[in-house]
Order: structure tokens, then C-alpha cells, then sequence
């Protein structure tokens, strides 16, 4: 039986897109964008022509696709009742009772239909490579909250975020600027790779409790609240032996990355002296800001 759609936890909801940009996470599409920017950063530092249309519409799918992701997490996760009155993460659209699930999920659909009609083209560009990366893109973002078993009910979170969000999406928009596969590519992918599963572990790490009240087995929920601790420093630091390697390759502009080295820092004390509850919504936007800057920086780094 599904959850009846509750009414508005605040007395003057957002009107219009405002809605749907709430339930979109803007604070967490950089996780989107960073990639798009490193991937053409580094084929166009190679040598590559700037194919400036194609690195356009593939950061409008990287978007759109995030977005989707997102919107379908937001109905799911209402549906199966695991927002409930006692989360403390940022407000669901659903849970909220702002949009009908049905709503909520068609605007996920919607986003995913735009991102494959847009992809078409970055098909014609990229060929078979970038047709499989699109096709698993989108069944991915499906599949994290859809089907029986929904991969953000299990341990497997951060890898996806990790193989879609970091090394595809890097070397994706790398090939469709170059036609190859680089080393530069696939290392700076594992950077921002690790940096964007880092947040979806400090949101699973405030969850804990729930999730494990309604049987969510996360990675959070698998290594403990010290073991999510721990695991969530790697992902923040383990990045930045990446930028020394991409020196070592002749790119010693990466170097400027390490310039975010504060910010994740800053990140993991401020989690490892035991941050929790709401707070843990502040951590979650600083990560996903520490992330853009060391991509940004990394982009810029690379073509100097």
C-alpha cells in the first residue's frame, strides 16, 4: 500500500519551476557539471579540436541526466516510505506533498527522454562508444532507485557514483572532443569519480539510523558510523594523488588542484569530530563545492 501524500511541512512552498528546481538538488548538479569540464579540459590540452557544440550538448545530458537521477530518487524514495517525518536531510518535493509522486516521476522520465533525444547527436559525434555510455548512463540513473532492488538501497552507491559520475563521464566527454581513450582522462575520472561518491556517503552516513530502520542496507549502513567516517576521508583525499601524476605526465598546471586540498580537509575534521543531524546538510553542499573547485581547478590546471 503506498504512503499517502502528506501535506506541506511549511506554510509557503515554492510556485511554479521553483518546485521542480527544489526537487532537482541544485546544490548537488556540479556533480554533473565538473566532469563535462575536465574530460574537454584535458582532450582539448592534448591537442584535440574544440568541438564546442558537442562539449555544450553533452553538459546539458550530464544535466539532465543528474536532474532525472534525482527527480526519481525523490518519488521513489516517498513511495517506498523511506522519507519519513524523522529525516533530516533537505526537503523532498514529495514528502513534502508540494508534487504527486506520479508528478515527480513523470519529470524524471521527461529529463531522461530529453537527455536521449540530445544524445542522438553526441552519438553522430562519438559513435558506438558514446551510445553505450548514454544507454547505461540512463539505465543507471533508472536503476539507483527504480526495480526491486534500487542501487541506493545497497552498497553499491558510491561505486555507481563513482563509475558514472567520475570515470565515464570524464572519459566520455573526453572521447567525443578526441575519438580515444587517455590516461589523463581516466586518472582525473577516479579523482572527481571519488570526490562525487563522498557525498552521497555523507548523506547516507545522516541517514544511518533510518536506513537501517527500514532495512536500507548502504555502504554507510554496511561499515558503521566510524567505518563510514573513515571511508568518507579516502574518498576525500585519495584525489589528490592524481594531480602529481598528471604532472609527472607533463601537465604540471594540474598542480593548481591541490589548492582544494583545504576544503576537503576542512571537510573531513569537521566529520571525524562527530558532526550530525542537520548539520551533516551543511557537510553534504560543502563536499559537493569542494568537488567542483578541485575539478575546476584541475580543468584550468591541465590547459596552462
Amino acid at each position: 500500500m503506498k504512503p499517502e501524500v502528506p501535506a506541506a511541512v511549511v506554510a509557503a512552498p515554492p510556485q511554479g519551476w521553483r518546485v521542480w528546481w527544489t526537487a532537482a538538488r541544485p546544490r548537488t548538479l556540479t556533480i554533473a557539471v565538473t566532469p563535462v569540464l575536465l574530460g574537454t579540459a584535458i582532450a582539448w590540452a592534448e591537442g584535440a579540436p574544440h568541438a564546442w557544440l558537442a562539449a555544450a550538448v553533452a553538459l546539458v545530458c550530464a544535466l539532465l541526466v543528474q536532474a532525472g537521477t534525482n527527480l526519481h530518487n525523490d518519488a521513489a524514495d516517498f513511495e517506498r516510505g523511506n522519507d519519513t517525518a524523522e529525516r533530516v536531510g533537505p526537503l523532498r518535493v514529495t514528502a513534502a506533498g508540494w508534487a504527486l509522486p506520479g508528478a515527480v516521476r513523470g519529470a524524471a522520465f521527461m529529463a531522461f527522454a530529453a537527455a536521449f533525444a540530445l544524445g542522438i547527436y553526441l552519438v553522430g559525434v562519438g559513435g558506438w562508444p558514446i551510445l553505450a555510455v548514454g544507454l547505461a548512463s540512463l539505465a543507471a540513473g533508472w536503476a539507483y532507485s527504480g526495480g526491486p532492488r534500487p542501487i541506493s538501497h545497497t552498497p553499491l552507491g558510491e561505486l555507481f557514483v563513482w563509475v558514472f559520475f567520475g570515470v565515464t563521464a570524464v572519459a566520455g566527454s573526453h572521447w567525443l572532443q578526441a575519438g580515444r581513450l587517455s590516461s589523463a582522462a581516466l586518472l582525473g575520472g577516479a579523482a572527481l569519480g571519488s570526490l562525487a561518491a563522498a557525498v552521497l556517503m555523507v548523506n547516507n552516513y545522516r541517514d544511518l539510523a533510518s536506513d537501517l530502520k527500514a532495512g536500507r542496507l548502504t555502504l554507510a549502513a554496511v561499515l558503521g558510523a566510524a567505518g563510514a567516517r573513515r571511508a568518507y576521508g579516502a574518498m576525500m583525499l585519495a584525489p589528490f594523488a592524481v594531480p602529481p601524476l598528471l604532472a609527472w605526465q607533463g601537465r604540471p598546471g594540474a598542480l593548481l588542484a591541490l589548492g582544494a586540498l583545504p576544503l576537503c580537509l576542512g571537510a573531513v575534521r569537521r566529520i571525524a569530530r562527530g558532526e550530525a543531524g542537520a548539520a551533516l546538510n551543511l557537510l553534504l553542499a560543502a563536499t559537493a563545492r569542494a568537488g567542483f573547485v578541485f575539478g575546476l581547478l584541475l580543468a584550468v590546471g591541465v590547459m596552462l
